[in-house]
């Protein structure tokens, strides 16, 4: 291996670890992180700013003139594709080609139509020198819930879990706080934090009446979109979710012509309501509740790229059956409550095990006394409609 492939690996892994410090805080416009090095110098460094802009390379260049620096003869670094297209800021593409970089290093292509190949043609026929695909895997992994967004037309799901060994998240009485311990409340926590939005089920809200706010010191400010399904509109005003709407927004899924009076109840409180589709649960026979998939495309709609799904187990059986989990963090602790306990999932119709939703796991470490395990989809299972939408 090269010197210059070593430092193109050193460089472009600094971009994405730039591109992390994001998420969560520039949807609807993917986090993207940005190095300027000139003579295996860092020149310039910058990421996505809250709220998608400015970009990171406009970024990159402007923390570089600040130290009285420019980027002539650079290269950039850069974790995805620079933009080609006038928005509401110019392209990125343009801003390398005129703070005169001679080099730039791209981690991932961007699958948006808008630009696609276009940013890396801009900066050839400038007669810029364009590598692609360095460290590839990991800039794809940082961008996935954009990625998702584009190519799906929903979020990046992932499904949080807290249970027992034996897989139970609350007693047969619905008692759950606290079945992990303090540490691994921490780590949701720092979850929450790196979502666009975080979403829940009427019962698990009712029962739990969780804030699902980032209660992290000094991270409060990163607190996700909460979103409910409420089938029923079940959610007292009272509840945390509605009274704190004004603060942190909250958004509620709920099928048609459902409770008039208590949807301007709601949205009085600075809830948006928005009406889904019904879906008819056969499995358990519990009656309507919004249709998932539609769901998670009027999400996408409104910019959301990750979605942190933190409950309950009809919410999980329905994302699993139709193959909608992307990745699954997985905490456990060391007791064991049995099979009188509430399972994490409900049923949702496995009678083979081929037919099994099957993950990859990633990492494991101990989070205190409990295991946190981090696992990725398989492979594609997700049910597709026929006509190729998602």
């Amino acid at each position: 291996m090269s010197t210059t492939i070593d430092a193109d690996i050193r460089f472009m892994r600094m971009a994405i670890a730039l591109a992390r410090r994001g998420l969560g805080l520039t949807w609807p416009n993917p986090s993207v992180g940005c190095v300027l090095v000139r003579d295996d110098i860092v020149l310039g460094r910058g990421w996505t700013q809250p709220g998608g802009r400015p970009h990171a390379e406009t970024e990159a260049i402007a923390r570089a003139r600040d130290h009285l620096e420019n980027a002539t003869g650079a290269t950039a670094y850069v974790s995805l594709e620079p933009c080609a297209h006038h928005g509401q800021t110019p392209p990125c593409a343009d801003a390398l080609i005129n703070a005169g970089v001679s080099r730039v290093v791209v981690g991932l292509g961007d699958p948006d139509p808008r630009v696609d190949g276009g940013g890396i043609d801009r900066l050839r026929a400038a007669g810029i020198e364009v590598v692609e695909g360095v460290c590839e895997a990991e800039a794809a992994e940082v961008a996935a819930g954009f990625v998702m967004r584009i190519t799906r037309s929903r979020p990046l799901v992932t499904l949080k879990i807290a249970t027992t060994l034996d897989g139970r998240i609350a007693t047969g009485s619905g008692h759950s706080q606290w079945i992990t311990g303090e540490i691994s409340r921490a780590f949701a926590h720092g979850l929450r934090a790196n979502h666009d939005a975080i979403l829940v089920g009427a019962g698990t809200a009712v029962a739990d009446n969780p804030s699902l706010s980032c209660r992290l010191p000094g991270l409060g400010n990163r607190s996700p979109v909460r979103v409910v399904i409420d089938g029923a509109a079940s959610l007292p005003l009272t509840h945390d979710l509605i009274a704190g709407a004004s603060v942190t927004p909250s958004w509620v899924l709920a099928p048609p012509g459902r409770s008039a009076i208590r949807r301007r109840e709601y949205e009085g409180a600075g809830v948006e309501v928005m009406e889904i589709a019904a879906e008819r649960i056969a499995e358990d026979g519990a009656g309507d509740t919004v249709d998932l998939r539609e769901g998670l495309r009027v999400l996408a709609g409104r910019g959301i790229t990750r979605l942190l799904v933190e409950g309950g187990g009809r919410v999980a059986a329905s994302l699993l059956r139709q193959g909608l989990v992307d990745r699954i963090v997985w905490f456990r602790a060391p007791r064991i409550i049995g099979g009188d306990g509430l399972p994490v999932a409900a049923g949702f119709g496995v009678d083979m095990l081929d037919h099994a939703p099957e993950f990859i796991r990633l990492s494991t470490r101990a989070t205190g006394d409990d295991l946190m395990e981090i696992y990725a989809r398989a492979k594609d299972d997700e049910k597709i409609p026929s006509n190729g939408g998602a």
